[in-house]
């Protein structure tokens, strides 16, 4: 019996018959495309021929003061403005965030209510209302609260100038629509992921910077970029504190030379140039979190290099006869449930569940779907929390602390270490999509068991081979089959 492989190998080398025509192919014509291509063309030649050609624009003065000192000096005030409101903007935006989507009610309340006033409150009106903040409180204190006791004491227009005004304005704004760029990236994540790296034992750190964010960012980086190009726009509306940034500059030039056009069109000019670098920027920072997206990306690895497309099929031939070297099997541990219930609203899932399982033994739940067959296992890696009884995995308890007849929940890293003795496959595999198949592997060693880098990774190709995957190592799982996922 041929497998597919070979059956297609099969077709693939019969020789055409003598009688078979030769058929030439011809791709389809999409008329109303070109249509659209030509006056597309057109209308950008007649624009710049109207421009270019119109000698009221005024070139000659835009090139005078294009590269001029005073306007070199706002563009430097509007770069630094926007890195500034940019940096700690998202950083506010980020802890409002995390406040939102936190367990606290008040810190969710809290952040809730800043996004909604700030997001109301026009910029203008902002900065206007920071720059006379002096009028409303003469002098900023910091002390003890309702004692009287004065730490430190400044008056308001000394402390909070122009500059300042205007990037305390700029921040604010910026802080309540990034929170919701952030919060949006951030619930985009699939909760499988955060319940894989739970899993593991990773700690929570490390669960963030190296299975979350990456993840989330795919989903920020465009309506961030967004806001960025729109805070760089919106600086010229410090204006109005009169802060000699680029667009005010170019005011009090034309205002004295009465080129008004001109002027103009070198601020407008100096906006597309940072607006330009900005989307570059935007692409390649995109490209780098796309990673493991494409169905048919080449990956790179940072443990590992890519399989030559000519030497995957000896690979692939090659990992079925070999024996990979032999992994020490585990004696295992016993696991027992104690009078175990869950329950999901007013639906009970699990209802005094007892059961022990020998250390080494190899035990198949059985049940219709709906049963609480996944969740009995997520209560025994304490993924879910049980709601009566308690769960021992060899000699101990995992997610609490016995003390006489009560139990106390541990602290997540408790848990975490408790936890990384349990291994646990899901349905729906988890995988982590930006990692290959061999970062996927070493993750959880390095992380939680500190396996020197090299030795993790020559258990992971010796894994990899013993599935019949050795050239798959460097595959993203977007990259597999679902066998090979499982």
């Amino acid at each position: 019996m041929s497998t597919p492989s070979t059956a297609l190998e099969g077709i693939a080398a019969r020789p055409a018959t003598a009688s078979a025509p030769a058929l030439k192919i011809v791709p389809a014509r999409h008329p109303l495309q070109t249509v659209g291509t030509v006056l597309a063309l057109a209308l950008i030649l007649i624009g710049l021929q109207s421009v270019l050609g119109n000698p009221r624009w005024g070139w000659g003065t835009f090139a005078e003061w294009f590269f001029a000192r005073p306007v070199l000096e706002g563009l430097g005030r509007t770069l630094l403005l926007t890195a500034l409101g940019t940096g700690l903007g998202f950083a506010l935006g980020t802890l409002l965030a995390l406040a939102r989507v936190s367990g606290s009610p008040l810190l969710s309340a809290v952040s809730w209510g800043y996004v909604w006033l700030f997001r109301s409150i026009p910029l203008l009106v902002l900065l206007l209302l920071l720059n006379n903040l002096g009028y409303l409180y003469s002098t900023i204190e910091l002390g003890v609260p309702f004692t009287g006791i004065s730490l430190f004491s400044y008056p308001t227009t000394q402390l909070i100038g122009v500059f300042t005004a205007a990037v305390l304005g700029l921040t604010l704004n910026q802080a309540a629509f990034s929170a919701e760029v952030i919060r949006g990236g951030i619930l985009s994540v699939d909760h499988g992921q955060y319940e894989a790296a739970a899993a593991l034992g990773l700690p929570r750190g490390r669960q963030v910077r190296r299975i979350i964010l990456p993840q989330a960012m795919r989903s920020i980086l465009p309506a961030a970029f967004n806001d960025v190009i729109g805070l760089a726009k919106s600086t010229s509306v410090v204006y109005v504190l009169a802060l000699p940034e680029l667009f005010y500059t170019v005011q009090v030039i034309y205002r004295r030379n009465l080129e008004v056009v001109p002027l103009l069109m070198v601020a407008t000019v100096w906006y597309l140039v940072i607006l330009t670098v900005l989307s570059l920027l935007q692409r390649r920072v995109e490209q780098r979190f796309a990673r493991g997206q494409l169905q048919r990306e080449r990956s790179v690895s940072r443990v590992s290099s890519p399989v030559r497309p000519a030497a995957q099929g000896e690979a692939r031939i090659a990992s079925r006869p070999r024996v990979a070297a032999q992994v020490e099997p585990g004696q295992g541990a016993a696991v027992a449930l104690h009078g175990v219930g869950k329950v999901f609203g007013e639906q009970t899932v699990l209802e005094d569940v007892n059961l022990e399982l020998r250390a080494g033994s190899v035990t198949v739940l059985i049940g219709p779907s709906g049963a609480g067959k996944s969740t009995l296992l997520r209560l025994i890696n304490h993924l879910e929390r049980a709601d009566s009884g308690y769960v021992n995995v060899g000699g101990q308890l995992i997610g609490y602390r016995r003390d006489g007849d009560t139990l106390y929940e541990l602290p997540e890293r408790e848990i975490r270490r408790r936890r990384a003795e349990v291994g646990m496959v899901f349905q729906g595999f988890n995988l982590f999509p930006h990692l290959t198949a061999l970062e996927n592997i070493i993750e959880a060693p390095i992380a939680v068991r500190g396996v020197p880098r090299a030795q993790a990774e020559q258990q992971a190709r010796d894994l990899l081979q013993r599935v019949g995957l050795a050239d798959k190592a460097d595959a993203f799982p977007r990259q597999l089959s679902g066998g090979q996922q499982q």
